[in-house]
């Protein structure tokens, strides 16, 4: 069988079945030869240009020894990867949708992220991600201490995986002032946030942060977050549209990521230059 054309949603099923094989600790060969495949057709399939037949994927997912869960989510995203329907924008709506949105973001070559009231995931710092995270007790049903240990636990180990991956993506980042001064009545905790941005430029010469100042005329994206995710000659671009509450929301048309692609320059020159940035980061934490 050839390869077929990329779309997101075999991405999705691709990326989800490379994890699944990591985790179970096969490489790319060991797998294919314990479902008599060529190592060349599972790269194939892991690289989203292709739908596994149900027999191939239900051999791969009993090889990778999955739970029920994941078994029946991989198969609902096999569904949905060999549907071909026109569609506007792709919502994830089955369970986990958190790990593929991870797996996107650490497969990407380019990441372009803003946030117009909240400092953008990746650059949350421990004290601050948790602070987020914690806000939402009392409201999201059987919040316990437990899971927002465990959700703390993996947006660190989403940051850390993303930050060092293998692919050195290009990761730019537009950080509102905004988002800082909302931290005022809490001078240790905007600090903290303060110094682990300025700890992570110094670390990731692949990251760029811009820092947009309070009052900046015509912001056109006041309104709104959203991530750019870049796959080079891998793929075509996929935005991510931030939502408060609810599924997961995509856009990978070609118009759309285009508009989201100038829309970043555009905050980018209206942030401050990196330089400038850090400097801006600096003296806050002279502030008082």
């Amino acid at each position: 069988m050839g390869r077929a054309r990329q779309t997101f949603e075999r991405r999705q099923l691709g990326l989800t079945l490379r994890r699944l094989r990591e985790q179970a600790g096969y490489s790319q060969r060991t797998a294919a030869e314990a479902i008599g495949k060529a190592r060349s057709r599972l790269a194939q399939l892991e690289d989203g240009e292709g739908t596994p037949p149900s027999d191939t994927l239900e051999s791969l997912l009993a090889l990778y020894e999955v739970d029920e869960q994941q078994r029946e989510t991989t198969l609902a995203l096999a569904t949905s990867a060999r549907k071909r329907q026109k569609r506007r924008a792709y919502v994830d709506t089955l369970p986990d949708a958190y790990q593929r949105f991870a797996d996107l973001e650490a497969s990407a070559t380019e990441i372009s992220a803003f946030e117009p009231s909240i400092v953008p995931g990746l650059l949350q710092s421990p004290s601050y991600l948790r602070s987020v995270i914690s806000a939402w007790e009392g409201i999201l049903p059987d919040f316990t201490l437990e899971e927002i240990e465990q959700r703390v636990d993996y947006r660190l180990h989403r940051q850390t995986r993303t930050l060092n991956s293998e692919n050195s993506a290009r990761i730019r980042v537009v950080l509102t002032e905004h988002a800082l001064r909302d931290l005022s009545n809490d001078p240790a905790l905007r600090n903290e946030q303060v110094k682990h941005v300025l700890s992570l430029t110094e670390k990731h010469d692949n990251l760029t942060v811009h820092v947009l100042p309070v009052g900046v005329p015509a912001n056109p994206a006041c309104g709104g977050g959203f991530t750019l995710f870049g796959f080079g000659d891998h793929g075509d671009s996929v935005a991510f549209s931030s939502v408060l509450y609810g599924p997961s929301v995509y856009l990978d048309g070609d118009e759309d990521t285009r508009v989201l692609s100038v829309l970043f320059e555009r905050m980018c020159e209206l942030a401050l230059p990196p330089e400038e940035s850090r400097t801006f980061l600096e003296d806050t934490l002279k502030e008082v």
